[in-house]
């Protein structure tokens, strides 16, 4: 028996995938919420073996859930299953501690071998993930083409807040950092992505986010 939580705050969402979840383990045992905090109160009253984790929900905390969930279940597998930009965004939180990176634009087959993936071997790399590790290594000039992906984990913390209108001091209270390192990062974000003000970074972001 199984023990999976679906951390979604999407109810259409989260029945679809718990009906996938279901046909790859039939003998398995279900939570779902759709923000943080219950999640957390479940991690903390349950052992579970898998954890399907949205990012964009309500209280969430980016790549510090990782670490809060660790926290209280070191060896639980946690699979990310979300929207944002695989490419972007799917290498950091794996280096964040997740075992596995998961886009809601997946096809059913590649959602079941995810799942089945994590259960057995505590890992899962989509082939579009494991290209990028793979041109990260051999090519590292490669990360030029999208500016985004030269960020590191912090930087895109930082970007992420920024973007949801938040001042420097809100951010530094969030991440628990100092103002003045948030606006150390700010202009290292700035540079990179060849901006000077938040309203150019919402434009370049969007496009960047656009990129084919």
């Amino acid at each position: 028996m199984k023990h999976i939580l679906l951390v979604e705050n999407h109810s259409i969402v989260r029945l679809a995938t718990l009906f996938i979840i279901r046909d790859v383990l039939p003998a398995v045992t279900s939570w779902e919420t759709g923000n943080f905090p219950d999640a957390l109160q479940i991690v903390s009253t349950r052992k579970l073996d898998l954890i399907l984790l949205d990012i964009n929900i309500p209280d969430g905390e980016g790549f510090q859930m990782i670490a809060k969930i660790r926290r209280l279940q070191p060896e639980v597998t946690i699979l990310i299953f979300s929207a944002i930009d695989e490419d972007i965004y799917a290498l950091h939180y794996l280096k964040a501690g997740a075992n596995g990176f998961l886009s809601k634009n997946s096809s059913t087959e590649e959602i079941r071998k995810a799942i089945a993936g994590v259960i057995a071997h505590g890992r899962y790399m989509s082939d579009a993930v494991q290209q990028a590790l793979l041109r990260g290594q051999a090519v590292p000039e490669a990360q030029e083409v999208n500016p985004l992906t030269t960020l590191s984990l912090r930087e895109l913390e930082v970007m992420d807040l920024m973007l949801q209108g938040k001042w420097t001091k809100e951010i530094a209270t969030f991440l628990n950092i100092t103002g003045s390192s948030v606006s150390t990062y700010k202009v290292r974000i700035f540079e990179k992505l060849g901006v000077n003000t938040v309203i150019e970074l919402y434009q370049r972001v969007a496009a960047l986010r656009d990129w084919e």
